[in-house]
Formats: structure tokens, sequence, C-alpha cells
């Protein structure tokens, strides 16, 4: 089982879900003006939306919230598509970053950038194990650390959305104050970068003993 690029196109479609849900936020803004280049896809005045202090930081070239939204949602499921179905194909990674820059700019999220540039550069390894871990790893602590990518990367997925759903609804069982809900959601982003970096090298290493 190629690790790598079941790594890659996990990361590239939570980038897509993540880029929808800025784009769904800003076309229901309405049409009007964005009044500038920086914006916060989630608009304030919105009953159904408890989290107060929802924002969503996001650029775009689009001076139109309604249209800035459509172009993002499209975008998106497009990287998404893409994700799941063809990374692994001769020109996979490339086309994914150019679509990660057109989500960016059409106003998919600032905080996509990082992950958009790290499913790339993981994405140039599919297929290109990288042989270095052979010399610095033994074959028994390669076989260790190879049999945890996929748990990393679950939770690792689990908590980049649990982040996801904190930063747009603020919502988690039994919390109530919002400086320890955005606390949580700044954690649970990280915890799933880290653990997200994690799994990408223990997939390298599974990928070398194949």
């Amino acid at each position: 089982m190629n690790a790598t690029k079941i790594i890659a196109s996990t990361t590239g479609t939570l980038t897509g879900v993540s880029g929808f849900n800025h784009g769904f936020f800003e076309a229901i803004q309405g049409n009007h003006s964005t009044d500038g280049f920086l914006i916060n896809a989630v608009g304030k005045g919105y009953s159904w939306i408890v989290w107060r202090n929802g924002g969503e930081g996001a650029f775009t070239v689009i001076p139109n919230f309604l249209v800035s939204g459509i172009l993002t949602m499209i975008v998106a499921v497009l990287l998404a598509v893409w994700s799941a179905g063809f990374m692994h194909t001769r020109r996979g990674a490339t086309v994914f970053l150019s679509v990660g820059l057109i989500l960016f700019l059409f106003g998919g999220g600032v905080a996509q950038v990082p992950f958009i540039i790290l499913t790339w550069a993981v994405a140039t390894r599919i297929q290109k194990p990288l042989g270095t871990w052979k010399k610095l790893l033994s074959e028994d602590a390669r076989s260790k650390i190879a049999r945890t990518w996929a748990g990393l990367l679950i939770v690792s997925g689990i908590m980049i959305l649990l982040a996801l759903e904190l930063a747009f609804f603020g919502f988690f069982p039994g919390v109530a104050d919002p400086k320890t809900l955005q606390m949580m959601c700044w954690l649970s982003l990280i915890c799933g970068a880290v653990i997200l970096l994690a799994s990408i090298v223990a997939g390298f290493v599974n990928d070398v003993q194949m």
C-alpha cells in the first residue's frame, strides 16, 4: 500500500473541504462588496451561527462576497476530486498546487496555504520513496514506524476536522466559554498538523519498505 499517495490524497481532500466551507459562508454574506482583499469568510449577524468569534480570514481577488464564495466552492470541489482520484498521476502534484493557488486567490482561506504546500511536497514523492531512511534506521525500527502511518493519519484528520468545526461554529459539548473554545480550536489545529507530519514521516518509511 502506497502510504504517501493516501496521505497526499487525504490532506488534499481535507483542504478542499475546508475551502468549500469558506466559500459557502462567503456566498451567504450576499451580493455586496468585500471592501478589500482581506475578508472574513464568516459574516456577523447570522442567528443560526452560534460562534460569535467566528471569522476565518481569507484573501480574495474577487471584490464580491457572493461571486467569491461561489467560485471558491467550485474550485474547492475540483481540488477535492483531483486529490482523491488523480494525485498519483504524472502531473498530479503540479495540478494540485495550481488549483490550490487559485483556491487561495478566490477566498479559500489563509490557513490552508501551509497545508497546500505540504500536500504538494508530499505528492511529489509518490512512487519516489526516500531511500535515506534505510541508512538512518534499522530494519526493525523501520518496520515499527511504518505500521503507525495510517493510525496517525486518522487521528490527524479528526483533529483537523475538529479545528475546522470549532473555527466555523464554535461548538463543543459542555464548553461555552469563547476563549476556551478558541484555544481548543488552535490546539486541535496545531496537534493535527504535528501528528500529520509524523504520519508523513511514517508513510515515507513505509514506502521504503515496499
